[in-house]
Parts: C-alpha cells; structure tokens; sequence
C-alpha cells in the first residue's frame, strides 16, 4: 500500500504542479488513497521531496536532483521490483514494467537527469525513451539490464 501510493505520489508531482500537501492529498484521494496528512508529511519526507519555483512563481513539489545520472536507493528499490525487461531500437528504449508501474518508474528514470535523454512516455506497464543518440540507447539498456539482473 505504501509503496504504491509513494509510487502515484511520484507520478502525480511529475505531471501536475503540487503546491501543498491538501492538493497533493486530494489527488490521491482523486485515485482512490484514503490518507491522512500524518501520512503526506511521512511519505514526503521519505521521498525528499523538495519545493521548486513552478509557473509564476508559485512554488510545487518535485524530485531532488541528483548528481551525474545518480539515482537515489529509492528509486533504484523502486526500478529493482517494478521493471521486468528492456530493448531497444535504433535510439528507442522500450522498458517493460509490472502492470501499473511505469508511471512510477519513468519518473524514477527521469530523476536520473541525463542529458542524453530527449524524453520518456509512460503508460501502464510501458515505457518509451527517446535517446540522442543510438550508442545512448544502448548504454542505458545496459544500465537497466544491470538494475534488473538481466
């Protein structure tokens, strides 16, 4: 239950600007996760999350940035139970994930900051990854496979 409500947690503020944890709240509760804010303050802790300047000024929720295509144990605990495979083609990588994972997992990707990554859509348990370039592709194939144990 946690895992996965963190999972949407990381979903949400990676496509909507969160600008308070009642929003942040709502949402959930929107999607069908009956929290307390005890339960927000926790979960964003945990998740570290940080406040970022958004449109005009405001102030949303966001993943912290890490160094160098660094990824936080989080996220690799997170990429370590949900992906179950990954290919590529040309400079497409296509990540498999476990039924209502990718959203989560594409964010945790994204979290990654690498600058050889032009952009990523997530659906239900699919990933799509446009990379610069096709030796890009294939380096994080790589670096997924090794996450995965593949």
């Amino acid at each position: 239950m946690k895992y996965n409500r963190q999972n949407e947690i990381i979903a949400l503020i990676s496509e909507l600007e969160i600008e308070t944890q009642e929003e942040l709240s709502e949402q959930l509760r929107r999607r069908g996760y009956m929290v307390t804010q005890a339960t927000i303050s926790r979960d964003i802790r945990e998740l570290k999350l940080v406040k970022v300047a958004g449109a005009g000024g405001k102030y949303k929720y966001a993943l912290p940035h890490h160094e160098e295509n660094a990824i936080s144990s989080k996220f690799y605990n997170l990429l370590v139970e949900t992906l179950t495979g990954v290919d590529s083609a040309n400079n497409i990588v296509v990540v498999k994930t476990c039924a209502g994972m990718a959203q989560g997992a594409g964010a945790a990707i994204d979290s990654m900051g690498r600058d050889d990554i032009v952009g990523s859509v997530a659906g239900d348990d699919t990933i799509i990854i446009v990379m610069r370039t096709n030796e890009a592709a294939s380096i994080l194939v790589s670096e997924l496979r090794e996450i995965i144990g593949k």
